[in-house]
């Protein structure tokens, strides 16, 4: 790993293909396996390639709106066979979080889908819809664009009188297939405005995720594998695992150029794909980064792209400047012109 004091300052490179490199890959899904209920382009052959090789897939997700009967049934019907001892959600792990704070059997106030009910059935605990059903704790998850607006307002009931308050995860959006939508952490705002009261978070990026996740899998060289800086590439920072970040979700050039250290990938390639190839280092050349047929600059007050080749290998080599530049805070040279050229 090139790092500098703790600090990763290019993106990694591998000369195996990933998928041999690490026994498990800890795979986000909106954003990366599909979007909208749809399978995202390459994703279902690349997973079928690197499970056919030896390698173990895991799905972690913060999306706690299903169970992970049901999710592993949808990744089936997508062409990805899965069971549900292959699913980890964030609302498991925010059900352990509750269990290890309130008696056994406790009732739970829930505002949110039937994944978060059945985690907590898993957990001993049980379910209530409302504010009076005398709940030890009240926990929070995405619920799908079709929650009504009430159950925000018996969170808040309940929360107000005291009620400890948990999340499965604050993430602000949700990929789908029309665009990016408010995910829970949109939702969680909502009953923190009316409470002014603040949550246990379970979720990526924070540890409770992390360790459901190593308990249900087991894995020993694990990869997380996602869309998001703030979610699963701090997520595995956090953890102290490598990542592979792809850019069919919700992160662009432009806030990878500028990621603080723990939003820096170990990896960074356009979609699953990169599962299968190793990764192409990145060398310094002169006062430049090299990668492939791409030397990136950083200059007085932008990143400066010179040569050709693959678009990838160019944002490998501007990341590496602009992570160079930047060191332990978040890059600020303007880079709209380089990442225009590579199309990104």
């Amino acid at each position: 790993m090139d790092m500098s004091q703790g600090v990763r300052t290019r993106p990694e490179g591998s000369g195996q293909p990933l998928s041999e490199a690490y026994d498990t890959a800890l795979l986000d899904l909106d954003g990366v396996v599909y979007a909208g209920g749809n399978a995202i382009a390459h994703a279902v052959d690349s997973l079928e390639v690197a499970r056919s090789g030896g390698m173990r897939l895991a799905y972690v997700t913060n999306n706690a709106l299903r169970t992970p009967d049901a999710v592993a049934g949808h990744l089936t019907e997508l062409g990805i066979p899965t069971g549900a001892d292959d699913v980890i959600t964030s609302a498991q792990a925010v059900a352990r979080l509750i269990s290890e704070q309130v008696p056994a059997g406790a009732r739970v106030l829930v505002i949110g889908g039937e994944g978060l009910r059945a985690a907590l059935r898993e957990r001993g605990l049980t379910p209530v819809e409302s504010a009076d059903d005398d709940p030890a704790a009240v926990v929070q998850g995405y619920g799908g664009p079709d929650l009504p607006w009430g159950r925000f307002a018996e969170a808040s009931y309940a929360v107000r009188r005291g009620v400890p308050w948990f999340a499965s995860n604050t993430d602000l959006t949700i990929p789908s297939g029309r665009g990016i939508a408010p995910g829970n952490g949109a939702a969680v705002e909502v009953v923190r405005i009316a409470t002014g009261a603040e949550p246990q978070v379970a979720g990526k990026p924070l540890p409770p995720m992390h360790r459901e996740t190593i308990i249900r899998t087991g894995a020993d060289r694990p990869l997380v594998v996602g869309d998001r800086l703030d979610t699963d590439i701090e997520g595995a920072f956090n953890g102290g695992v490598d990542s592979l970040l792809v850019l069919t979700g919700v992160t662009d050039g432009a806030q990878l150029l500028a990621a603080p250290p723990q939003h820096r990938p170990t990896y960074v390639d356009a979609d699953l794909r990169g599962l299968l190839t190793g990764q192409p280092d990145v060398t310094r050349e002169g006062d430049g980064l090299r990668c492939g047929g791409w030397t990136a600059v950083a200059g007085t007050d932008r990143l400066e792209l010179t040569g050709d080749g693959e678009p990838l290998d160019g944002l490998r080599a501007l990341c590496a400047a602009a992570w160079t530049a930047a060191g332990e805070g978040s890059c600020a040279l303007d880079g709209e012109k380089a990442l225009a050229r590579l199309g990104l």
